[in-house]
C-alpha cells in the first residue's frame, strides 16, 4: 500500500468522499491541488448499526472504500482516512459519521469542506449541521454520476398531477439519445413488456450462466475478518462474498453480463425458482450504487449489444429502462418527497415485522427461499423484493418504517435514495400512490404462476380459508375487503374488487375470520 502524504498546512479545502461515491469523477475533486487540499474518508461503525446491517453490506462498503483509498494514494492525493477501529475514535461517543467528522474538522481546521451531495437525506442533514457547528463553510456539488440532476427532475415533476416513470423515461431517452432513431424509439415502441416477464418453463430454468464473481483479495479478506469479529451478531453470511469492489471488477461484471446474460434477461426478469438466487439479472446495482461504474457506460454497452450484435431489443430495452428510467426516476422522487416519505403510512399499518424476516425460519416456501438467499448473499431480485417480501409485509399490515429499515439493512445494494422509494412507494403503497398507480398485490396463485415455490409448500395457493389456506392468498382477499371502497375507485384495481364482490357475505366473513387467525400468528407461519 502506498504511504499517505502529509496533509497541507494550512488546509485550503477538505474533500469529504462518502462510501457510495467511489469514483475519480467526483465533482468535489475538481480543481484539487495536492499542495493545498486533502481528501477525507470516514469508516464509522454507527453506519453499520444505524440499521442492523447485513455482514455482506458492511463488508462491501468497507472493502470498496479501502480499495478507493489505495487509488487516491497511488495518484498522490493527500488523504486522511479514518478507519473503523481508529484507536483515537473507537468509542461510543465517536461511533457516528458526524461525530468523527466533527473531530477531524476541529483538528484540521480547513478553510472549506467540499463534498458531492449525499445519497441519503439523513446524512445530508447531519453533515450540514456538523459543518455549521465547526464553523467550516460547506459546498455540496450535484452528483454528476446520474443522468438526471435533482434540479432537472424537479423541473420535470413541477406542475404534474401524477408522476409516472414511463413518461419520465421517454423524456430521458429523447434527451440522451438512447435507443432512438430519427426522433422515434428504435423498434417503433417505447416499451417491450409484452415480450418480457415470462415464468420459467415447468421443468425449470435450465442452465443459467452464472454472474461474474470476484475472489476476495488481501484487502477484502482483511475486511471480512474485521466484519466477522466486530459485527458477529449482525445478520447474514460472508462465505459467498464475491461482489465487485473496484472499477475494474465492475467493468468486468458489466462485460460478462452483456456478453453472457443480457440476452435472456428480459424474458425471465420476473421469474422465480427455488435456489436460483440470481436468475439472469445483472447484479450491477451494487457497482452502480457505489459509483464504481458510470451508468452511461452501462447503458451504452447494452445499446451496443443490440445495435452491433443483434441482442433482442426486448431484453436490451427492458434493462436500459431499469437504469436510465427507474433508477433515475426513483432518485428524483426520493429527494422531492423527503423527509415525509420516511414516515408515510397510508394504510396506518402498525404490526411488527415477523422475526423470520431475519432468520428465514418460516413454512412459507416462497418467503423461506427469498429471505434465505437474502441472508446468504445480501441479494434478491426486484420481483422477490416487490411481490414476495414486500407484498407480504403490506398484506400483513406491518409498520412501513420497520419494513424499510429491514430492506436498508439486508441488501448490499441498498442506499436510502433507492431503497426507500421502492419500499414505501412500490412495495407498501405507504405514500398513497404518489408515483404508483395502484398497490402491487396478488394472491398466492401469482407466486405459483411465476415460480416453483408452491409445489412443496404446506400451504395451498388457491385456498383462501381452511387449515391449508395460503397466508398470502388469505391476506390478499382480506386486503381487498378492508380497502374495498378505495380500490374500487381506482381503475387499475377495480377488477380485483369486482372479483371480491362476487363472493357472498358468508364467504367474505370466512376470509375475515381466517385473516384474523393468520395475522395473530404471523411469527409462526
Amino acid at each position: 500500500m502506498s504511504a499517505p502524504l502529509p496533509l497541507p498546512t494550512p488546509l485550503r479545502r477538505l474533500v469529504l468522499v462518502l462510501g457510495d461515491q467511489l469514483w475519480l469523477g467526483n465533482p468535489a475533486l475538481a480543481g484539487f491541488d495536492p499542495a493545498q487540499d486533502a481528501v477525507l474518508m470516514i469508516e464509522a461503525p454507527g453506519e453499520a448499526s444505524h440499521v442492523w446491517s447485513h455482514k455482506a453490506r458492511i463488508a462491501l462498503f468497507l472493502s470498496a472504500m479501502r480499495h478507493f483509498r489505495q487509488t487516491l494514494l497511488v495518484r498522490g492525493l493527500p488523504l486522511r482516512y479514518v478507519a473503523l477501529d481508529d484507536a483515537a475514535l473507537d468509542q461510543p461517543a465517536t461511533a457516528t459519521l458526524p461525530a468523527r467528522l466533527q473531530r477531524v474538522l476541529d483538528e484540521l481546521r480547513p478553510q472549506a469542506l467540499w463534498m458531492c451531495e449525499p445519497g441519503e437525506w439523513r446524512l445530508q442533514q447531519d453533515i450540514e449541521a456538523t459543518a455549521a457547528t465547526a464553523n467550516v463553510p460547506l459546498r455540496a456539488f450535484d452528483d454528476t454520476h446520474f443522468f438526471c440532476s435533482r434540479q432537472r427532475f424537479a423541473r420535470w415533476a413541477s406542475g404534474r398531477k401524477e408522476w409516472r416513470m414511463e413518461f419520465f423515461y421517454r423524456e430521458m431517452r429523447r434527451e440522451h439519445g438512447v435507443l432512438m432513431e430519427g426522433g422515434q424509439p428504435v423498434g417503433g415502441q417505447w416499451n417491450f413488456d409484452v415480450d418480457n416477464r415470462k415464468s420459467y418453463p415447468k421443468q425449470g430454468p435450465g442452465l443459467i450462466t452464472p454472474p461474474a464473481q470476484f475472489e476476495p483479495d488481501a484487502t477484502t479478506r482483511e475486511v471480512l475478518d474485521l466484519v466477522r469479529s466486530r459485527f458477529a451478531d449482525h445478520p447474514g453470511e460472508l462465505k459467498s462474498f464475491a461482489w465487485p469492489v473496484t472499477p475494474e471488477q465492475a467493468r468486468e461484471a458489466l462485460r460478462h453480463f452483456v456478453s453472457e446474460r443480457l440476452e435472456m434477461f428480459g424474458t425471465y426478469q420476473d421469474a422465480m425458482w427455488t435456489r436460483t438466487p440470481f436468475g439472469w439479472h445483472s447484479l450491477l446495482s451494487v457497482a452502480l450504487n457505489l459509483h464504481l461504474i458510470d451508468p452511461r457506460e452501462v447503458v451504452a454497452a447494452a445499446e451496443a449489444a443490440h445495435r452491433d450484435r443483434g441482442l433482442p431489443l426486448a431484453s436490451v430495452e427492458g434493462f436500459i429502462r431499469q437504469v436510465l428510467g427507474w433508477r433515475e426516476f426513483i432518485r428524483g422522487v426520493y429527494w422531492m418527497d423527503m423527509p415525509g416519505m420516511k414516515t408515510a403510512n397510508h394504510f396506518d399499518h402498525r404490526r411488527d415485522l415477523p422475526a423470520w424476516y431475519w432468520s428465514a425460519q418460516t413454512h412459507l416456501a416462497c418467503m423461506k427461499d427469498a429471505v434465505g438467499q437474502t441472508l446468504e448473499h445480501g441479494y434478491a431480485h426486484h420481483i422477490q423484493r416487490l411481490m414476495l417480501t414486500g407484498q407480504f409485509a403490506l398484506l400483513a399490515e406491518v409498520n412501513p418504517q420497520q419494513v424499510a429499515d429491514w430492506y436498508l439493512a439486508v441488501y448490499v445494494d441498498a442506499i436510502e435514495w433507492v431503497e426507500l422509494p421502492n419500499v414505501a412507494g412500490m412495495a407498501l403503497f405507504a405514500n398513497g400512490g404518489r408515483f404508483t398507480s395502484k398497490p402491487y398485490v396478488a394472491s398466492g396463485q401469482y407466486i405459483d404462476r411465476m415460480s416453483d415455490h408452491c409445489k412443496g409448500c404446506r400451504y395451498q395457493p388457491a385456498q383462501r380459508v381452511g387449515p391449508q389456506a395460503c397466508p398470502v392468498t388469505t391476506l390478499y382477499w382480506n386486503f381487498l375487503d378492508r380497502h374495498e371502497t378505495e380500490l374500487a375507485a381506482n381503475p387499475r384495481s377495480a377488477l380485483m374488487v369486482k372479483n371480491l364482490q362476487r363472493l357472498d357475505a358468508s364467504e367474505r366473513q370466512a376470509i375475515r375470520d381466517q385473516a384474523a387467525l393468520t395475522l395473530a400468528r404471523l411469527g409462526d407461519l
